[in-house]
């Protein structure tokens, strides 16, 4: 396939098609790289456009003659030997940021053609051309409102691997951590942070070394393991330099009971419609509990808060709502995850638009295949 021009991708154009319409016509064979859940979610979208998957396989040294969806695993050695490397179209169904992974991915994508399909963590829809068609205007009003040409190159990168799969895309729109920290959120000023979706303490643990001034974290997390851990990681300090206000909850709207697949990983998350729910109890019926949720005005109350993580699986919307009043108080400097939803890319910069129209935004992705770790920040002007 074609690699998009990211000089003509906010136009409509006849020249390209999407990775689906294209696996569709093409006359390979079609093998997909890695299992579980990421591979079940491909290989419907495959079936919804009538495309054959030939084989799975994993890489060499971790084969074990298990089967899936009824096939024999093989290792990339066979699959190379069985239709030979210019013979195949890779379908990568996995997820990592480990710098080895990704070594061996490019390797093979060097050798074969390979595309990393883009399927949403949440819900169901598909960015495919007709979801891009259809929203354009809604792409073009949000990527206005970046300030810098860093943040449109990577928002026009991350459209064209969305639509293509094209993992060049990726590798030519990747950040440094440090840069938004020291940069952008200038988080040597930072002395309160709520924390919306704080797992095990992960991102309080990354923010502390360029936040030394940060006297009080409020975190949300839902998960009643990872609250655990949460609290076992701030027991763990022997003097915390900032006090923990930790809550077992859900960041959302307002107060409310809601269901939450509690699978434990960093995907698990609360099911806030039909679909959702629908595709956790296929998967994973064993993992569905109620859980608490609240808003963040309500638990602050008042309080200030300097700076605001969301990276709530899919709920970022919600939670935004459920922060207004602190974002039109405060004015905090904010990092809202854009990769959850097909939908975000344009939805949630330009609610937050919509709620404080004096922030500055900034785009930044962090290196990870797929298109996961893409953080828009909100500063003050």
């Amino acid at each position: 396939m074609n690699k998009l021009s990211t000089e003509t991708l906010l136009k409509s154009s006849e020249n390209y098609i999407d990775l689906w319409s294209y696996l569709s016509k093409s006359t390979k064979s079609i093998v997909m790289y890695g299992m579980g859940n990421g591979a079940d979610k491909i290989l419907s979208v495959c079936e919804r456009y009538g495309i054959a998957v030939s084989d799975f396989f994993a890489s060499d040294g971790f084969v074990r003659g298990h089967l899936f969806h009824g096939k024999r695993v093989l290792s990339y050695s066979e699959v190379k030997e069985k239709y030979g490397a210019n013979n195949i179209i890779v379908l990568l169904s996995f997820a990592s940021s480990l710098p080895d992974v990704l070594e061996n991915i490019y390797k093979i994508a060097s050798e074969c053609e390979l595309y990393a399909p883009d399927v949403p963590v949440f819900g169901n829809t598909i960015f495919n051309r007709d979801f891009y068609e259809r929203n354009i205007d809604k792409f073009r009003e949000a990527e206005l409102l970046f300030a810098d040409d860093e943040s449109r190159k990577i928002y026009r990168e991350i459209i064209a691997y969305k639509l293509s799969g094209d993992i060049s895309h990726l590798r030519a729109c990747e950040a440094d951590k440090s840069e938004a920290y020291k940069s952008i959120l200038h988080a040597d000023k930072i002395e309160s942070y709520a924390d919306l979706g704080a797992y095990n303490g992960d991102t309080i643990r990354e923010l502390l070394p360029y936040a030394p001034g940060l006297k009080r974290v409020y975190a949300f997390e839902p998960d009643a393991r990872n609250f655990h851990k949460l609290n076992e990681y701030y027991t763990s300090l022997e003097s915390p330099p900032f006090e923990l206000e930790a809550h077992n909850l859900g960041a959302w709207s307002d107060a409310d009971t809601l269901y939450f697949d509690k699978s434990g990983n960093r995907n698990a998350g609360l099911l806030q419609n039909s679909s959702d729910f629908s595709d956790a109890i296929n998967s994973r019926s064993k993992k569905i509990s109620e859980v608490k949720v609240n808003s963040l005005d309500n638990i602050l109350n008042g309080r200030r808060a300097d700076y605001i993580k969301y990276d709530v699986e899919g709920s970022e919307r919600e939670a935004l709502l459920g922060s207004q009043k602190t974002i039109q108080c405060c004015c905090p400097s904010l990092l809202v995850s854009l990769y959850h939803r097909s939908e975000d890319l344009f939805d949630l910069p330009l609610l937050l638009h919509k709620i404080q129209p004096s922030y500055k935004f900034y785009l930044r992705r962090m290196t990870y295949i797929p298109a996961w770790d893409i953080n828009l920040y909100a500063v003050e002007k």
